[in-house]
């Protein structure tokens, strides 16, 4: 997913398109290569990296360098000064928490424990009965007193819903072609939680077309040129024990990130432009996001009313339940995420507790469209990467501050909606330090960052569930090597590991 500062795309990354036929070969998804089902290297990959490298030196002159820090550890001559690249160096973790003993028991030497994080076998991790906190969790109390430390009940709920929008990416990449003649036909997606089941497909399509020189240069782009997509599903609980579990009967809608030339597009087009639905004028969001979310296909209707149709069927289906209405994307999704709550919201008298768990999404509106969905007492939860270039845009040449002070009709004044849970790539005693941005931005690395989050004031737990294996395939050259090598000695060959779904814990019906 990307964001620019434009209203078109830059002529620099237009060059994509002028590769030869024989370039476009079949490779993974950029931002989240969760498939076997591959996609052009030429045409995303690269076009992924090049254009959040540019994103990257635009934004260098207003992000400075964290100083150094100074850590004082007390010992029985006094205090000690640690000069360090952070305060962990400086400290003696396996003194202060005995219990954890972090540094120690995720060193590379623990080799029965690298084993088992590098393998495909699942731990299996206990979900809690949320009982009569489900709303809690679900965010009627803006998560507060939930996030720092981080309550492990809601640490499994962010994880599970992120394994949601997984699903949506390898659905999408497994099958990325739709027919331009006629009606798409029934999808499988391949859910993480047995207990849920796919009701419907979601499409978005895009209201502007690529110049006729595109397909002329490049005609074998075929998918990646055509207006309309498949970017997600709506699924149901349907097991009983799950949803005595949960206190409800949930309903998921998962959307994933950006995977085609015409959802780049779309991003680009970062001026506001205010919601079709409302009378007043401040109420504003992104031109693209809302193109996407609003434009019908030739053969698919559009990401609004597909949502509401489909919402609207299975509250009328399950009324007189307890019911709950969880909305889950990452990058692109996450900002269509926002405006699918706004559109539910207010779909029928009586719409059920509707929640947005993002990861790695961009601002998306302006302050109108923030106070819009407060007043619909819709809830966000935005997992933030601190090193992600993507939750800076767009806006980008104005900051929090200066937006408050602009007029709401500024076509910059960007702000972000709901509750922030802040994860920092540098935190992980697995990740290198200086990772790549598209790392920074990865949906796997979001889950593997959350999973080991404790709170703002600890290190990463040691003992966190999810395995290393996906985390290795998908991002092994921003891995230490340290446990890379060690991974070889165990003889956990990578191509072990493209295995097409994130490992992930079943519920207690299975």
């Amino acid at each position: 997913m990307m964001i620019g500062v434009g209203l078109t795309l830059p002529a620099q990354n237009l060059n994509v398109f002028n590769a030869r036929r024989a370039s476009f070969k079949c490779q993974k998804s950029p931002l989240n290569p969760t498939s076997r089902r591959h996609v052009s290297s030429t045409s995303s990959t690269e076009l992924t990296r090049e254009t959040l490298s540019n994103l990257e030196k635009l934004l260098q002159k207003s992000n400075q360098p964290d100083p150094e820090r100074v850590v004082k550890t007390s010992t029985s001559s006094g205090l000690i000064e640690t000069k360090g690249k952070g305060l962990l160096e400086g400290l003696n973790l396996s003194r202060i928490w005995p219990e954890m003993k972090a540094a120690e028991e995720m060193s590379p030497r623990h080799l029965n424990r690298l084993q088992r994080l590098l393998s495909k076998t699942m731990e299996y991790s206990p979900r809690n009965n949320l009982g009569s906190r489900w709303r809690e969790y679900h965010g009627c109390n803006d998560w507060s007193g939930l996030l720092d430390p981080l309550d492990e009940n809601l640490r499994r709920e962010v994880v599970r819903y992120g394994e949601f929008v997984q699903a949506a990416y390898h659905g999408f990449h497994s099958n990325p072609a739709m027919s331009t003649d006629e009606a798409p036909l029934p999808r499988h997606v391949a859910l993480p939680d047995r207990s849920y089941k796919v009701t419907k497909s979601l499409y978005t399509t895009s209201s502007v077309g690529l110049p006729k020189w595109v397909d002329d240069v490049a005609p074998d782009l075929g998918w990646m040129t055509q207006r309309s997509s498949w970017i997600g599903y709506v699924a149901v609980c349907d097991d009983k024990r799950e949803i005595h579990r949960m206190g409800r009967r949930d309903i998921v809608i998962a959307l994933r990130g950006t995977a085609t030339c015409m959802e780049w597009a779309e991003n680009f087009r970062a001026q506001l432009d205010q919601i079709p639905e409302s009378d007043d004028p401040t109420q504003r969001v992104e031109r693209g996001f809302l193109s996407l979310h609003k434009t019908r296909g030739a053969h698919v209707p559009s990401l609004a009313e597909s949502v509401v149709e489909e919402v609207q069927r299975l509250i009328e289906m399950y009324k007189g339940e307890p019911l709950s209405i969880t909305i889950t994307g990452h990058s692109l999704g996450a900002a269509l995420s926002l405006l699918v709550a706004d559109e539910i919201s207010s779909c029928t008298p009586h719409v059920p507790p509707v929640a947005v768990f993002s990861f790695g999404g961009p601002r998306v509106g302006n302050k109108g469209f923030v106070e819009r969905l407060n007043k619909k007492n819709v809830k966000v939860l935005r997992i933030v990467n601190n090193q992600d270039l993507i939750t800076k845009v767009p806006g980008v040449f104005i900051g929090e501050k200066a937006q408050q002070q602009q007029k709401e009709d500024n076509p910059w004044t960007y702000s972000h909606v709901g509750t922030e849970l802040r994860v920092d790539t540098k935190m992980s005693p697995y990740l290198k330090p200086n990772v790549d941005i598209a790392c920074c931005h990865d949906l796997e690395a979001y889950l593997h960052l959350v999973d080991g989050y404790l709170s703002s004031k600890c290190p990463f737990r040691s003992n966190a569930k999810r395995s290393l294996a996906k985390l290795l395939h998908d991002q092994g050259s921003n891995v230490k090597q340290l446990y890379t090598h060690k991974a070889l000695s165990l003889n956990l060959e990578r191509d072990r590991f493209s295995f097409p779904m994130p490992s992930c814990l079943p519920s207690p019906s299975q």
